[in-house]
């Protein structure tokens, strides 16, 4: 009985560990990710002396200016991305006329989950 326990115990943890990560989503990284469809999708407008900058101080040219907000406040609520107007905005949560980017094309279903699951795993600067 003590070998069965034994081999069990040896055989089932690393089964039992490798089924608790199969349901989380994989890592979301800022700079490989998140920046780069900010970059293509709202740069033209929050950057400095653009439209969406001037408008709302909203600046994307850095994590720590992301991180930062607006003249308004935080955009981003680490771990609670539904709490975060970035992703609310760019996800359509709010009054289409201000829905992100502004009279463009909106993000695509992928890229909103990918800023969604980076605000959820905590927003880090990776």
């Amino acid at each position: 009985m003590r070998k069965i326990m034994k081999y069990s115990t040896v055989l089932g943890l690393p089964a039992a560990l490798m089924l608790v990560g199969c349901g989380q989503d994989p890592q979301v990284s800022f700079s490989e990710d998140v920046q780069p469809i900010l970059q293509t999708h709202c740069a033209e407008c929050h950057l400095k002396g653009g439209a969406g900058f001037e408008a709302s101080g909203f600046l994307i040219e850095s994590y720590d200016s992301l991180m930062k907000g607006t003249k308004f406040g935080p955009v981003i609520v680490p771990g609670d991305s539904l709490s975060s107007s970035l992703y609310r905005l760019v996800a359509g949560e709010v009054d289409p006329s201000i829905r992100m980017p502004h009279q463009k094309d909106p993000l695509t279903d992928p890229q909103i989950a990918l800023i969604g699951s980076w605000i959820s795993q905590g927003a880090q600067d990776n």
